[in-house]
Order: structure tokens, then C-alpha cells, then sequence
């Protein structure tokens, strides 16, 4: 058993706090004392997170180049160097790991300055731009993805050691697939990431109107849907008499996906990595906005394993959605093949090899 303090640093998502937790969780059964630093944000993300104590740390996500964008964002950066200055302090690290966003910028270069061993940890694809600010600093990287772009100039650094997925994850993995059969239920899971995502409110009611009366009656739904959205949404379902449970954010996902025959989701690193250590197909839409279309990315990987399919949001209209639901409710084996293929790219051991790289980095 080991003994020493890990502080773990991660933006306030889930896509960044649930892989911190899967590793919180790890280093705490091999005897490490852990610390989170964060934003406001893990309020509603982490609540749950295995840590002796959460730091809230000031931070700013860079919104723009205009002047006043950038006063703002320098000053929440220095005032979260300082705390963060004060925090490696008081706690002593023997290693700081961070997930990434923008919260994890102060107490990475805090570590840096004091010459505290530092990892971060790239979920994406396509490595961020905190990340990529912090990458010829820290001691070593760590990424979810053989082939991830922007890393290559730190190549001597990186080490793939997949994403960790929390233990529920796990647990949920060992329910083997379950396909469909006809005129059976349809077990149908949609979710847009840990804050949701009002498209599918928007795109999915409709699609199932289209669908032939006989495979709507076997849709058996759960929706995650923006509280504010949530009226709408529900009040549409039900005058399409079709059986569903919506909530705002589910706390036993990886149990629900596992339940689940077809995934609609986003694709950001934590749903891409859970739908592959689960083995269940997913039809993936990627948020269209992001600034370097990582999410597209991860469902390029998964989508060429033969785990799933992409759908640019653009060219998701009711009507594709429909008969591409349709399809799958009519062919099981095409979503039996993909579950097989997902769970083939599966890490269950991600987070082994992290825990190992981050011990063998605090040791020197």
C-alpha cells in the first residue's frame, strides 16, 4: 500500500470529472490520499467524488480575443494560480494529474513552478487546447486514443493508457448484450452528455411520430431532457402513446445503457469509452460546434471499429431518423454485430494503467 496525497485536477463536467473519479476511486484502494481541485461546476457532477476534500479553484474558460475577454480571463487565471499557489502549499502533493479544461490550468502550472511531478490526461481524440497549453510543461501524458491529433509534437512524453471508466461502468459491463427480437421490446436509450443537449428534445418526438404505428407500440424510451425542455418533450411523447422516462441527468447511466439495444447520443471521450467498455452500439451525433470537432473525432474511431454509426446533426432530420430507427428495429443483427464490435475497442483496464503511470510519476 502506498500513503501521499494525489491531487487530481479536473474541469467541472462529467466528460472530465468521471474519468478523474474512476482514477480517485483506484488510487484510493491502493492507499493514496486524494484531493480534487475544480470549479463550481462539480456540484452537480461530483457530489459523489471519492476525495478527502474539493478545492474550488477560480478559472475562465478563453470565450474570445477582445480585450475585455482576455483582462477577464487573465485575471480569474492568476487568481486561481494564487489559490492554487496556496493549495499545493497546504496539501503537498506527491503528484498532480489533471483532466483537462480550463479549472485545471492553475494548479498544473502551480505544480510546474514548484516542481511537483505533473500528468495530464486527454480524453478526446483530438487533444484540447488546455491540454495543449500544458503539454510541454508537464512530466507525462497520458491519452484515451492511439492516434490523437496536436500530440504528436510531445510524442516522447505520451503514453496511451486508454479512458478510465468509473465502476459502475465496470459492473455494467459484465450484462452481455441482449438484441432485440421481433415484435419485442425496443429498448431505447438517448442522451446528450451530462448537460444534456435540446436537439434530441427537438428531433426526437417528431422521428418516432413517422415511425409505422407497429414498431412505435415497441419502443420502450428513457430520454434525458433539459428540465427546461422537459414540459414539451414529455407532453409530445405521450400523445404518441409511447412509454417513456425522461429525467434531466441520469446518476445510473452505465446501468441504463447497458440495458439499452440502440445508444442516440452525443460523442464526447466518457460516452464513447462507456458505450465500448459496455459493448453496445451507438448512433452518434457529434456536437456541431465544437471548436476542434473532437466529439467527430471520437466517433470516427469508434464509428471504423464497426461500434457504431455517425450522423452529422445537420442531416439528422425526423425523417432520417425515423427510417433509420426503423431499420434497426427491423434487422437486430446489424445492432448484436456493432455491440460486439464496441466492446471490442473497450479499456476496462484504462484505469489500471493510469494509476500505475501516475504512481511510477510521484515516485520518481
Amino acid at each position: 500500500m502506498r500513503s501521499g496525497t494525489i491531487l487530481v485536477a479536473a474541469g467541472g463536467t462529467g466528460g472530465h470529472l468521471f474519468p478523474a473519479e474512476s482514477l480517485a476511486a483506484e488510487l484510493g484502494r491502493r492507499g493514496w490520499t486524494v484531493d480534487l481541485a475544480t470549479d463550481e461546476r462539480a456540484d452537480k457532477y461530483g457530489r459523489a467524488f471519492p476525495a478527502r476534500a474539493i478545492h474550488i479553484i477560480d478559472s475562465e474558460t478563453y470565450r474570445g480575443r477582445s480585450p475585455i475577454a482576455v483582462m477577464r480571463t487573465a485575471w480569474h487565471m492568476i487568481r486561481g494560480l494564487r489559490q492554487s499557489w496556496k493549495l499545493l502549499a497546504d496539501v503537498n502533493p506527491a503528484a498532480v494529474v489533471g483532466f483537462g479544461g480550463y479549472p485545471t490550468v492553475p494548479p498544473l502550472l502551480a505544480a510546474v513552478i514548484r516542481h511537483v511531478p505533473t500528468i495530464v490526461h486527454d480524453q478526446n481524440a483530438v487533444m484540447g487546447r488546455a491540454n495543449r497549453g500544458l503539454a510541454k510543461h508537464v512530466t507525462r501524458i497520458a491519452l484515451s486514443f492511439a492516434r490523437t491529433r496536436h500530440a504528436d509534437p510531445f510524442a516522447a512524453k505520451c503514453v496511451h493508457t486508454g479512458n478510465p471508466v468509473r465502476d459502475m461502468v465496470i459492473e455494467a459491463a459484465t450484462i452481455p448484450y441482449d438484441p432485440p427480437v421481433a415484435g419485442g421490446d425496443f429498448r431505447l436509450l438517448v442522451f446528450g452528455g451530462s448537460q444534456g443537449a435540446r436537439f434530441f428534445s427537438d428531433a426526437v418526438p417528431p422521428a418516432l411520430a413517422l415511425l409505422p404505428a407497429d414498431l412505435r407500440a415497441r419502443l420502450k424510451l428513457v430520454q434525458q431532457v433539459r428540465a427546461e425542455d422537459m414540459d414539451r418533450t414529455r407532453a409530445a411523447l405521450s400523445g404518441l402513446g409511447i412509454e417513456a422516462e425522461t429525467a434531466p441527468f441520469f446518476v445510473d447511466l452505465p446501468a441504463r445503457i447497458a440495458q439499452a439495444h440502440l445508444v442516440l447520443c452525443r460523442s464526447g471521450a466518457s460516452t464513447v469509452g462507456e458505450l465500448a467498455v459496455i459493448g453496445r452500439p451507438g448512433l452518434m451525433v457529434p456536437l456541431p460546434h465544437a471548436l476542434d470537432q473532437d466529439q467527430a473525432e471520437n466517433a470516427r474511431v469508434l464509428e471504423e471499429a464497426g461500434g457504431g454509426w455517425t450522423i452529422r446533426q445537420a442531416e439528422l432530420t425526423p425523417e432520417r431518423l425515423a427510417e433509420t430507427l426503423a431499420g434497426f428495429m427491423r434487422e437486430p443483427g446489424r445492432l448484436a454485430a456493432a455491440a460486439a464490435a464496441a466492446r471490442a475497442q473497450g479499456r476496462p483496464d484504462a484505469v489500471a494503467r493510469l494509476a500505475d503511470l501516475v504512481e511510477a510519476v510521484a515516485q520518481g
